[in-house]
């Protein structure tokens, strides 16, 4: 399978004082805010951080779910949040923090298939940086 998926990005003014927004093929993000105080502190709009935290939590559980129907489970709820930390200049870690419900799955195998899916899931493979997993099963 191959496809191709296009955002976009408006930046006027510089790198302190200006603004921008970010647009998606699909129409869910559509000149969204973004700018120095929407990345590096706390006015309201979203960043590249928290845009590639969305991207990897969504891939990484999407993949966990098929992985995990691979291997004969059906999960009931699997909740995952991804922590991107920068670090002078650079996106040194993401944390992703699991939360599942799979019905007949015991813990170690719940891990096991998780752990594979952070290895293999595409945003994973794509980051060049520490991703570290604390998977908990309910």
């Amino acid at each position: 399978m191959k496809f191709s998926r296009k955002a976009s990005a408006n930046w006027k003014g510089t790198g302190k004082e200006g603004k921008g927004s970010i647009t998606t093929e699909s129409g869910v993000l559509e000149k969204v805010k973004y700018a120095y105080k929407t990345r590096f502190e706390d006015e309201a709009g979203t960043n590249p951080e928290e845009l590639i935290g969305a991207a990897h939590a969504g891939c990484f559980t999407m993949q966990l779910s098929f992985l995990l129907t691979e291997e004969g489970f059906t999960p009931t709820n699997l909740d995952t949040e991804a922590k991107v930390t920068f670090e002078d200049g650079s996106i040194t870690k993401v944390e992703l923090t699991l939360t599942g419900e799979v019905e007949g799955i015991d813990e170690e195998k719940f891990i096991e298939i998780a752990t594979k899916s952070k290895e293999i899931c595409p945003i994973s493979k794509l980051l060049d940086t520490e991703i570290t997993l604390d998977a908990t099963l309910k």
